[in-house]
């Protein structure tokens, strides 16, 4: 029987009076990239930063390896994150910054899986020079860096492949492959369908805080042909568009 890693129980979550997630229910098992897709607006980060414990949600609960998640709990250890942008230290060099967010924690340095994860992140003697002069994508790239080191059972990912040309989206994609194939599970949110379409096993479609479809790709993607044409019939933005 494959282990549930990524659990989430009638999540719920509202800000103000608003709800930008209603009732969210999702399951990533071992071995599974399981693409989170929506609208923006669909709730896509909220879920996610639930699923971290960094946000509180108002009704449900969320597991990770099978235990409970709160801000700081042991098990996010286990985890890979990219979440909200980098949090990085301008005036520090890219390896600084690394074994910074590595070594905040007590941890021993280097970490198991550095090699693998400066050679997915690409940036050469970059990665000796001070993050100021970083573009947005060896920012990404670093911070990738950042959540793949650690040698993780889980993967997060909101948008990993912002700012990543052709290339780098295309080694990120086989980075990510590979993990699942050891055991790894994968939860990725992103606007790249054709991308999506050549990464994902699962995917999950949420639309107002609510989930709309969630499967293995080849149900959902059935007779559409594409996972783009199957997902804008499901979330019904080009009805949307058409109706402006």
């Amino acid at each position: 029987m494959t282990a549930t890693m990524i659990s989430a129980e009638h999540l719920t979550k509202r800000y103000g009076r608003r709800p930008v997630v209603r009732d969210l229910s999702l399951a990533v098992e071992a071995g599974q990239v399981c693409a989170l897709l929506g609208p923006n607006g669909a709730g896509k980060t909220s879920t996610m930063r639930m699923l971290l414990g960094l946000s509180t949600p108002d009704g449900g609960r969320a597991r990770l390896l099978g235990e409970p998640v709160a801000l700081g709990a042991p098990v996010l250890r286990r985890v890979g994150v990219l979440i909200d942008g980098p949090a990085l230290v301008p005036h520090l060099s890219g390896r600084a910054n690394l074994r910074l967010l590595w070594s905040a924690a007590g941890r021993h340095w280097p970490p198991p899986g550095l090699d693998a994860a400066l050679e997915l992140a690409g940036l050469g003697d970059a990665l000796d020079r001070k993050v100021r002069g970083y573009s947005m994508g060896m920012r990404q790239r670093l911070m990738l860096a950042q959540a793949l080191m650690r040698q993780p059972e889980v993967l997060i990912l909101d948008e990993p492949a912002n700012g990543l040309d052709p290339a780098e989206v295309r080694a990120l994609r086989e980075r990510l492959a590979t993990l699942a194939r050891q055991g790894a599970a994968v939860l990725v949110s992103s606007h790249q369908l054709a991308e999506v379409q050549q990464l994902a096993t699962h995917v999950v479609v949420l639309r107002h805080g609510r989930l709309v479809a969630a499967g293995p790709l080849a149900d959902l993607v059935g007779t559409a042909g594409s996972l783009e044409e199957a997902y804008l019939t499901m979330t019904g933005e080009e009805d949307e568009r058409a109706a402006r």
